[in-house]
């Protein structure tokens, strides 16, 4: 396994080669050197935390339709699979480049602008929808509706 002290001199340490492009360092596992070094106990490490990930990531998806971090629960999940597999690491990079550039796009002043009007005009039909409603059919609360 390469864990990187194996570099050359000469190479920077952020994964830049000498040519400039940027190279790929390859995924290690984050286990223990004494798991690492039994191919079966590193195979068991690597299944508790699949399970241990996968349960994370299934409470995280019950808690988007329940009340809790739904989202977060899920990348904290991915966080752990990315501790052990590389394509779970990517995967993790990939999500936070993502997440990245939509906050930027977020904090622009002309999409903040358009979502402030949205969102405003959104919440003014909602009023108007409730104001006919209760005009219309006034306010009556459950336990006071009669069979008739």
């Amino acid at each position: 396994m390469n864990t990187g002290s194996d570099r050359g001199a000469h190479e920077p340490a952020t994964g830049e080669s000498s040519s400039g492009a940027v190279e790929e360092t390859p995924h290690v596992s984050k286990a223990p050197a004494f798991i690492k070094a039994r191919r079966s106990l590193h195979l068991s490490w690597q299944v508790g935390v699949f399970v241990v990930g996968l349960a994370v990531i299934g409470a995280g998806i019950a808690m988007l339709v329940l009340p809790g971090p739904g989202w977060v629960a899920i990348f904290a999940g991915l966080a752990i699979w990315a501790t052990e597999f590389a394509w779970a690491h990517l995967v993790l990079r990939w999500t936070k480049r993502k997440v990245t550039e939509a906050a930027q796009k977020a904090l622009d002043p002309k999409v903040r602008r358009r979502n402030i009007i949205l969102t405003s005009a959104g919440l003014v039909i909602a009023a108007a929808l409730i104001a006919f409603y209760l005009w219309k059919y006034g306010l009556v609360l459950p336990w006071d509706i009669t069979d008739q």
